[in-house]
């Protein structure tokens, strides 16, 4: 019998968990920290071996093969030691997709993610796709290959579910943009990244596609370099394409499979440049399976957007409230400076992952009429604004920020919390920190 062990035991480590054990794996979970309620009851309920708040070498390094949370770094010297001893150290969805026959449509980008992939899963169901949705929301992967019997997935995959990647393959990868992230899990070196990101394609076939967003340069850089087997898709909002989707006067227009689609882009109910390109993506993959046009368009017109990205929390005192928590780089929180439409008062701030702030400069200057600052260490965005907003307060949590940026805003004006840094610092997640803003908006 197989020893499978899984380093981590959350959401796709005990979900890797039950599908080890039901294809006849000897499984061992363990995890450094403790590990929650509901997972610990999981995992007694299905009678599997696990261990908390350590990790005891000696039941690891006896592994056949390791699945190690996406969270756990390459470089923590467990992981070191396994690697020293050959054991092969792969990720919940590379075990999970040896299980499954069904078509993989996989989705990943440094933003726009998860809303592509909440709806591309709209869009199939809506078409009559029997079709589940994973990787980094919902349910585990491995567990729904366990449990349910989907045709299809559609799978929103991180950098650091990729880097565990062997043989999976979708086979239509989406790759909604490249921007810097994450960087220091890549030792500062966007190459390397990048690279990271391309691990969609590296196993794809000339049957399969690669959606991309053809006015990204690090995409466009990439291909000119590499190759890849799979049939290019292309979408861009900047200019004409003979084969994909753009923008004509105000429309989406897609021409793929001999097949043109059209769609006023005022018809999308999730706005702004960003999304028009995620619409653009999670269509054409669609259109590739073969939905329906006349499904397709409904899906989009009545598709609600995601919890924390630029959801409208409500109007106080003719003051608009938006929570877009899930701003945890750079260039997301560009999107969502580049939808305002009236003076801003922007609630910025937290773990910075390298973050470079040149790129806001044009649009805080002509947008942000103030700044509340919503971390413990606020130096770099203080010395970065400073002298572009006059108006830039420190504050120490979610219901102190929105009560100062209460008082900095006057009817007509806009408060966006958009931090472009993780949450850790003052939060759990960027969840909690929305959740919080949320809460504080509805007290005032």
């Amino acid at each position: 019998m197989k020893r499978l062990v899984i380093l981590g035991g959350g959401e796709s480590g005990v979900g890797t968990a039950i599908l080890g054990k039901q294809k006849g794996y000897e499984v061992f979970v363990s995890d450094k920290g403790e590990i929650s309620k509901k997972y610990k009851q999981v995992l007694l309920n299905n009678e599997i071996d696990f261990e908390e708040k350590n990790h005891t070498e000696s039941k690891i390094l006896n592994a056949d093969v390791v699945m190690k949370s996406p969270g756990i770094p390459d470089k923590v010297p467990l992981i070191l030691k396994l690697k020293e001893k050959g054991i092969k150290i792969i990720s919940e969805i590379e075990f999970a997709s040896k299980y499954t026959t069904a078509n993989i449509i996989g989705i990943t980008g440094s933003n726009g993610k998860t809303t592509t992939t909440l709806l591309m899963h709209h869009i199939l169901k809506g078409a009559g796709f029997n079709v589940g949705v994973a990787g980094n929301i919902g349910d585990s992967f491995a567990q729904q290959v366990a449990q349910e019997s989907y045709d299809n997935y559609v799978l929103e995959l991180s950098s650091f579910q990729l880097d565990g990647i062997e043989n999976f393959n979708s086979h239509i990868a989406i790759l909604t943009n490249i921007t810097p992230d994450h960087l220091d899990r890549y030792e500062y070196n966007f190459e390397k990244y990048i690279d990271s990101k391309f691990r969609i394609t590296k196993n794809q076939k000339a049957t399969d596609y690669l959606i991309y967003d053809a006015d990204n340069e690090a995409i466009n850089n990439w291909l000119k370099k590499n190759k890849t087997k799979a049939k290019l898709v292309p979408f861009s909002i900047e200019r004409e394409l003979e084969y994909g989707a753009f923008l004509k006067n105000n429309n989406i227009t897609i021409n793929i499979n001999k097949d043109t689609f059209n769609m006023p882009i005022s018809a999308l109910t999730v706005k702004g440049k960003h999304n028009v390109k995620n619409a653009m993506a999670a269509t054409m993959a669609a259109q590739l399976l073969n939905a329906r046009k006349q499904a397709i368009k409904e899906s989009l017109e009545d598709f609600e957007g995601v919890e924390h990205r630029l959801e409208n929390v409500g109007k106080v005192n003719g003051v608009e409230y938006i929570n877009d928590s899930k701003a945890t780089n750079v260039n997301a929180t560009f999107y969502a400076l580049e939808c305002m439409d009236r003076q801003t008062v922007w609630i910025v701030g937290g773990v910075d992952k390298g973050n470079d702030y040149n790129d806001l400069l044009p649009l805080v200057r002509e947008k942000v009429k103030a700044i509340v600052c919503l971390g413990i260490d606020n130096e770099k965005i203080k010395n970065m604004f400073g002298n572009v907003v006059d108006i830039v307060v420190e504050t120490a949590g979610a219901e102190e920020a929105v009560k100062v940026a209460h008082k900095l805003s006057e009817s007509g004006d806009a408060v966006l919390l958009s931090p472009a840094c993780a949450s850790f610092d003052l939060f759990e997640n960027y969840e909690d920190r929305g959740r919080q803003f949320k809460a504080a908006v509805r007290d005032l």
